[in-house]
């Protein structure tokens, strides 16, 4: 039976040491192999690099059904994650942010960078993120087709964690835009029914800061992780802060995020 692919970028910091235990965590419910990656700029970093990567794995404790390999690629982080994963058909990219240094660097302005150069998913984790069971999964979603395609993907984590997904929307006043927004909502339901998962349906208030309320709602209702599909021509209003005000939450919160493909790509 081949395993499952988790890439874990390292960078030799405690926020990647949370992601390589978040990567286990994951990994006591799925049989899966975790690839370590460090992206070099020369050769002659190579073989150091890899002794330092053996060290780490060699040290970790890990769950029955999960095993180790390690990658170190030369060239640009913005190009070998998407590459590495691309090419091993990795389910996920597992990777930590933090403070000023290190990989914080991808979640400036060039965040959305690293998540657009891949088809893989992303999860993200902070420092302080708990290793907690995933339970609550939150989805929220707008008026455009791109953030319904996050939806398969919740639902796959859901399945495989028991979990229920909470589906998230606002309210529209204008009556075309709000029988959109009950379309999408209609869609999202139906998938979820007919693959038995367990799904809740939110509607909030227009009005404020749409990422404070799919906050709240976290928090109000103990959420484990947020799921967001990330589309440059969203109609939110500056899906890029939306986006990375979700990455970097204050209840640290795992989440996870996909580059989607333009709707006209796609059937729905």
């Amino acid at each position: 039976m081949t395993k499952n692919l988790y890439i874990v970028p390292y960078d030799f910091t405690p926020v990647g040491d949370t992601a390589i235990q978040y990567a286990m965590h994951l990994g006591k419910h799925i049989e899966v192999e975790i690839e370590l990656l460090h992206v070099v700029k020369s050769n002659s970093e190579v073989l150091a690099t890899q002794s330092k990567l053996d060290k780490v794995v060699n040290n970790l404790d890990a769950p029955k059904g999960v095993s180790f390999s390690i990658k170190v690629s030369v060239g640009s982080i913005f190009e070998e994650i998407s590459k590495t994963a691309n090419k091993q058909s990795a389910q996920l990219i597992i990777m930590g942010t933090h403070g000023a240094t290190g990989l914080q660097k991808l979640f400036g302005s060039n965040a959305m960078k690293v998540v657009t150069s891949s088809n893989t998913p992303f999860l993200i984790v902070q420092k302080n993120t708990l290793m907690k069971e995933i339970k609550n999964i939150v989805v929220p979603v707008d008026l455009t087709k791109e953030s319904l395609q996050i939806v398969n993907i919740a639902g796959d984590i859901a399945k495989i964690y028991n979990a229920k997904v909470h589906v998230l929307g606002e309210k529209q006043n204008d009556e075309l835009l709000s029988q959109q927004m009950k379309n999408r909502i209609l869609i999202v339901r139906n998938q979820y029914e007919e693959r038995n998962i367990d799904s809740n349906v939110e509607l909030m208030k227009q009005g404020g800061s749409y990422q404070k309320k799919v906050l709240e709602y976290c928090h109000q209702n103990s959420i484990d992780l947020i799921s967001i599909a990330y589309h440059s021509e969203s109609l939110l209003p500056q899906f890029d802060t939306f986006a990375q005000s979700l990455i970097t939450n204050d209840q640290n919160l795992p989440c996870v995020i996909i580059n989607s493909k333009p709707a006209s790509a796609l059937y729905f």
